[in-house]
């Protein structure tokens, strides 16, 4: 019984060492073959060619109102009436707050009071001048007190017209500052006026550059904060000091502002073109692959195997990039006119991997990309 057994196992080790082998020779004989590669992998791809690309200055800008003001007392009171709501547009001329005027209204009566006298003193003292009665210099003592009445009446007036605040301006209020039967004092503020349209964009530019903007030059500003939205504007003025910690020349562009929506103090792109430009050959984004060492970008050819097949594969090679214009980036150097270029599926490829080429979808490859609404 346990010679047969030994005879068994014998038989099942040299059946299993013989299967081993074989595999072992399969294995090798595909792999001398070039059995193993792996399948081609599925990408997109661009033939790449020469466009234009006009120079262009790209900045971060700031929105500044074209007039923005903190409104503020202009004399001391208490507030006896607020006339307009936080965030609401006003016109100009537009009554906003009302100081107490009580104790100045009672002073005005009383200093048209002495007004008419001096008036009714004046008349008398004309007839007396007249028939030689009293002094030219009695009479003309009386002038100058009916005119220093006239004089504290309107005083009195303007204080309490002053006590009156309006909109120096049309725009929109900001959020008020004080309540109703609150003491302010002079220069307290009150609430911010900005008026919003058009609207100023402020940004810098470096000092070697700054002889080619002029003033009328148009230029594109894109607000990210608004889902890209885009606006039109003309510079209208150039700084004449350059900023001596950045070596920078302010520029101040103006555009339109519907709707009033660029707000002051929000940051924006800027796009200023400067010249014709050039030629250069330009691709998609998604086609760079970014690394420390250098940018590089996969292009497709004929290749051969070890067993001299030809197969379509791709060649890694590295690149020097220019300004980027929407989904587009500048190639300056390391690829040529009617070179194949992989533009999607670049992560998962290699140098010399096998591709197949798919091209029902391609990536975005727009010079002014639109946000899609959702």
């Amino acid at each position: 019984m346990a010679k047969r057994m030994i005879i068994m196992l014998a038989v099942v080790g040299l059946l299993i060492a013989g299967l081993g082998f074989f595999k072992f020779r399969q294995f090798q004989s595909y792999a001398q073959a070039g059995g193993f590669k792996p399948p081609p992998e599925a990408v997109t791809t661009i033939v790449v060619r020469q466009e234009a690309w006009p120079t262009t200055l790209n900045a971060v800008g700031t929105v500044v109102a074209v007039r923005g003001v903190t409104i503020s007392a202009d004399l001391p009171g208490t507030v006896q009436r607020i006339a307009f709501e936080s965030g609401k547009p006003v016109h100009q001329g537009d009554v906003l707050v009302e100081l107490d005027t009580r104790e100045e209204r009672a002073q005005l009566a009383s200093a048209e009071a002495q007004r008419d006298l001096a008036k009714q003193n004046l008349t008398r003292w004309q007839g007396l001048v007249d028939q030689g009665v009293v002094s030219r210099v009695d009479y003309d003592n009386q002038v100058a007190q009916a005119r220093t009445s006239e004089a504290k009446v309107g005083e009195i007036k303007a204080t309490i017209e002053r006590k009156t605040i309006r909109a120096p301006f049309g725009g929109t209020l900001g959020i008020r500052k004080i309540n109703l039967g609150q003491y302010l004092a002079a220069g307290e503020p009150i609430v911010s006026l900005e008026a919003l349209d058009p609207i100023y964009v402020n940004f810098g530019i470096p000092q070697q550059t700054a002889a080619q903007v002029h003033v009328g030059q148009t230029l594109r500003i894109k607000a990210s904060d608004l889902g890209g939205a885009e606006f039109v504007g003309k510079v209208t003025a150039t700084d004449s000091l350059v900023d001596e910690a950045t070596r920078n020349v302010q520029v101040q562009a103006t555009l339109a502002n519907p709707g009033a929506k660029l707000h002051p103090g929000m940051f924006v792109e800027t796009n200023l073109a400067i010249g014709a430009g050039g030629n250069v050959i330009t691709l998609p984004a998604s086609s760079i692959s970014y690394a420390p060492y250098g940018d590089s970008v996969y292009v497709v050819s004929d290749l051969k195997d070890p067993t001299g097949h030809s197969y379509r594969g791709v060649t890694q090679r590295f690149v020097k990039l220019g300004p980027q214009r929407g989904d587009q980036v500048a190639v300056l150097s390391g690829l040529n006119a009617g070179d194949e270029v992989v533009t999607s599926g670049t992560f998962k490829l290699r140098n010399n991997a096998a591709v197949e080429v798919n091209n029902t979808v391609q990536p975005s490859n727009s010079q002014t990309p639109k946000v899609e609404e959702r």
